[in-house]
């Protein structure tokens, strides 16, 4: 086996350094523009951290807007949407892991194909349904919605994930005494930890950061979730960029320290759940 050099490497981790700049700096030309004042927002130096930096934005979006309740209806319909993911998701991909039954082929099929369409193409049906339902500008709708189109996803990976966690622990489980659920619940459960992080966090992206179908269904602005409120500071004549980065920021922080603390489930979901031994 041909062994690599050491020029090779430096190659390598050369363009790796160049990768990880290119990706990072755009996160903190959002944080510099976030901590300039408002009569600086369009100088052109590119210097990361401005002379006269203050958080004068991160002020006024608390201060003047309802920046609270905007993060509290996110993480109400967030937490929501992630309890009703991993509920359904992971007693439904455990019934098609395991079970044998009429139509099972073809839900799997239908699960596969609505992930075909984006959720664009399916405001305008999912908008009649709401109305019909008396559920626009209602949580209850946008949870709905969440839920919906984060479910094929979640079951499919979840069955997968079932598929390679032997059948022989459940059945030394039940000739132990043990019904059917409570295998189930005490011994696959705790195995499968790791697809329902995965569960867990593609739902919370689903929520968390879903603008466009949030925008249709929810029309006054203390019923805002966060990613609506932010679109808020944006207008045809005036765009307040300070307060919009510093809402960018302030968004995207629980999501990237999410994924940092379940990095290594995360990892260990999306390998073990992919091949099945």
């Amino acid at each position: 086996m041909k062994k690599t050099s050491a020029l090779q490497y430096i190659i390598i981790y050369a363009l790796l350094m160049i990768a990880v700049a290119w990706s990072i700096y755009p996160i903190l030309r959002v944080i510099t523009i976030s901590i300039r004042p408002g009569d600086n927002l369009l100088n052109e130096s590119l210097s990361l951290i401005p002379d006269d930096w203050t958080f004068e934005n991160y002020v006024i979006i608390f201060r003047d807007h309802p920046m609270w309740s905007w993060i509290w209806n996110s993480i109400l319909v967030t937490i929501t949407v992630v309890i009703t993911g991993v509920a359904l998701a992971s007693t439904a991909g455990y019934a098609l892991s395991r079970f044998r039954f009429p139509g099972r082929d073809a839900s799997l099929l239908s699960l596969l194909v609505t992930q075909m369409f984006p959720a664009t193409m399916l405001l305008l049906p999912l908008f009649i349904m709401l109305s019909n339902l008396h559920l626009i500008n209602t949580y209850l709708g946008l949870i709905v919605i969440y839920s919906s189109t984060a479910l094929p996803f979640c079951v499919w990976q979840m069955k997968g994930y079932y598929d390679t966690i032997p059948y022989s622990l459940e059945e030394a489980a039940r000739i132990d005494g043990a019904s059917r659920f409570m295998a189930f619940y005490k011994i696959i459960l705790p195995l499968a930890s790791p697809a329902l992080v995965i569960t867990a966090l593609f739902s919370f992206m689903s929520a968390w950061t879903e603008y466009i179908v949030a925008a249709q269904v929810l029309w006054y602005e203390e019923m805002f979730t966060l990613p609506i409120g932010l679109k808020s500071f944006q207008a045809n004549m005036n765009t307040e960029w300070g307060l919009y980065a510093a809402g960018a920021i302030i968004v995207s922080v629980p999501a990237i320290a999410l994924f940092l603390f379940l990095t290594k489930y995360l990892i260990g979901g999306l390998t073990l759940g992919s091949v099945k031994g």
